[in-house]
């Protein structure tokens, strides 16, 4: 079976929502973490943004937005590749977001326009 069905497909215009920076940043490798591994502290079981990106496939600046809130949306594919990367379900990180009527309106608007 070929793997796009095994995926969960998203209505189109939908986007995923970043619950909140702390939940992102919870698996991933902190200053406060580095600070207590040069204390002497082992380090727990998390990777770097930079190893994040990489594994997923984005930019690491990307991941650096997500986990400062600068940026809390993103594609459904991006969102379960971080998902599976982590090892968690998606719904822990992300929430769906359906596209709203006002903007499907103006895009058809827009499409009829040209």
């Amino acid at each position: 079976m070929s793997p796009w069905r095994t995926k969960a497909r998203w209505p189109k215009g939908t986007y995923m929502r970043l619950v909140s920076k702390e939940a992102l940043r919870a698996f991933l490798i902190t200053q406060k973490d580095i600070e207590a591994h040069r204390a002497g502290t082992p380090i727990p079981h998390k990777m770097t943004q930079r190893g994040l990106a990489d594994r997923v496939g984005v930019h690491p600046s990307f991941i650096n937005h997500l986990t400062s809130g600068r940026r809390r949306c993103l594609e459904p594919e991006t969102a379960t590749r971080i998902a599976e990367v982590l090892n968690v379900p998606v719904e822990v990180l992300f929430v769906p977001v359906a596209p709203s009527a006002k903007r499907q309106t103006t895009h058809r608007k827009t499409l009829q326009a040209a």
